[in-house]
């Protein structure tokens, strides 16, 4: 099982629909896109500079965020199938279909994750694939550093990713990955680990 978390950033670019391609006709099954909450959630962080609610409350709009952009995105491709609990995952791995994660019912129903701003779809991404025991995280990215390995402090204080990801990310049993939208182009005969190993960054300590 491979989660694969697009960024809202994608949002208007070519890349974003031959990614989903890729993930309609080649993911058997195996890979679920995690979504970003793009224009949703910068709408939420808005509101509430308007409003003044709290970060949890921002945290949950944020999370209902996602869905909205997963539900965008697999409407974008019929091929695509939405998924909201675990076992609606599982349904959809039988069925061989490439799955859109709408993450607002697993998510919201777990008091562990922290409810503020430091956790975004990076680290419920990450959340996700320790959960189903995932063998690779991908984050697409619009761009990233040309380093093989990337660090914690790196990627935080470039705000490449948020700052709790590292909790949900590092030290578990999958491989976690960062690759940008451009290298779509090297997946187009499907998603395989070796070409990962090739053009993706890992993440270390």
């Amino acid at each position: 099982m491979w989660v694969v978390k697009i960024g809202g950033s994608l949002l208007g670019t070519p890349e974003l629909e031959r990614w989903l391609e890729v993930a309609a006709k080649h993911a058997d099954g195996k890979i679920i896109i995690v979504p970003g909450g793009g224009v949703f959630a910068d709408a939420v962080r808005e509101a509430q500079k308007i409003t003044k609610i709290s970060d949890a409350c921002a945290h949950r709009l944020a999370v209902l965020a996602m869905d909205q952009f997963g539900l965008m995105l697999a409407d974008m491709n019929p091929l695509l199938a939405t998924a909201s609990t675990e076992m609606e995952i599982d349904e959809r791995t039988w069925q061989h279909r490439g799955i859109v994660w709408l993450p607002s019912k697993m998510v919201l129903a777990d008091d562990s994750i922290p409810q503020n701003w430091d956790i975004t779809s990076d680290s419920l991404a990450a959340w996700l694939a320790d959960k189903l025991g995932a063998q690779h995280l991908v984050l697409v990215k619009s761009d990233k550093p040309d380093e093989k390995a990337l660090s914690l402090k790196t990627i935080t204080d470039g705000g490449l990713v948020d700052q709790a990801f590292g909790d949900f990310a590092l030290d578990k049993a999958f491989s976690p990955w960062v690759i940008k939208k451009a290298d779509v182009e090297h997946f187009a005969d499907g998603i395989c680990e070796k070409k990962l190993g090739e053009i993706a960054s890992v993440f270390v300590h």
